[in-house]
């Protein structure tokens, strides 16, 4: 297994990424499981509580349903929304990412953990065989996913990747109505965006200069005083996407 796992991003920068051990992972995943065994013991209590209150056999159902989606639910939702963090990731200082170095989406999150089922066969032996016979440490499910676990830099950066799937950017009305933007610039602003925070300062202003103030001439996109073009470009990800569905 290598240590480190190395991206040639779009704008010609090379970015390293400190792969995950399995000492960290392990321990993760047994904080993971202490705080999922309480959910699963509390969905359990509130399962035979209805079994007593006379609703038998559907409460049962029910419970077996809702426990075995949770284990899955806890994982998924955490990786996907939370910029590949769960909670013992969190405290581990590790987080998933795609292969390419960008955040794991929901798709990725979905098929690496949905993939947890053969490691649960296998008694965990499976994953652990695959992350050793792996140069990036991937189990079944970063495999078929194209995810990585990764070491978060301690220190922190001064730019967080794009929150284009949430809500308004308070700079959207400053990027104007984006009528002549492509779906291929889309994506070229959003990988920039996603990308900006690990890219050396010196690629980061030639991004900047190479493909966000040609767009933002041509859209008539005026800079904002004070205001670093990153985040314009976060407004334009979110509002775009939003008007196209993209998200």
């Amino acid at each position: 297994m290598n240590d480190q796992h190395f991206v040639l991003t779009p704008e010609k920068a090379v970015v390293s990424y400190r792969l995950a051990g399995l000492g960290s992972r392990i321990l993760a995943h047994l904080l993971d499981a202490v705080l999922l065994f309480i959910i699963l013991n509390i969905v359990a209590f509130a399962g035979g509580f209805l079994a007593v209150i006379g609703f038998g056999e559907m409460a049962l159902g029910l419970m077996i349903f809702i426990i075995f989606a949770t284990i899955f639910l806890y994982f998924i939702l955490q990786e996907a929304f939370w910029n590949g963090f769960t909670i013992g990731k969190k405290v581990m200082g590790i987080k998933v990412v795609s292969a390419d170095g960008t955040p794991v989406t929901l798709r990725g999150a979905a098929f690496r953990n949905l993939m947890r089922i053969a490691d649960f066969l296998g008694f965990y032996i499976v994953g652990l065989v695959a992350i050793f016979l792996n140069e990036r440490s991937q189990r079944l499910g970063d495999l078929v996913a194209g995810t990585l676990v990764i070491h978060v830099p301690r220190a922190n950066p001064q730019f967080q990747p794009t929150p284009h799937r949430y809500g308004l950017h308070p700079l959207e009305d400053t990027v104007g109505e984006l009528d002549s933007m492509t779906t291929e610039e889309y994506f070229a602003i959003k990988r920039l965006c996603d990308r900006f925070p690990q890219l050396p300062p010196t690629v980061q202003i030639r991004s900047v200069e190479e493909i966000w103030k040609p767009f933002a001439t041509k859209e008539g996109i005026l800079p904002v005083e004070n205001v670093h073009p990153v985040y314009q470009m976060e407004a334009v990800i979110m509002k775009y996407g939003r008007q196209k569905k993209l998200f």
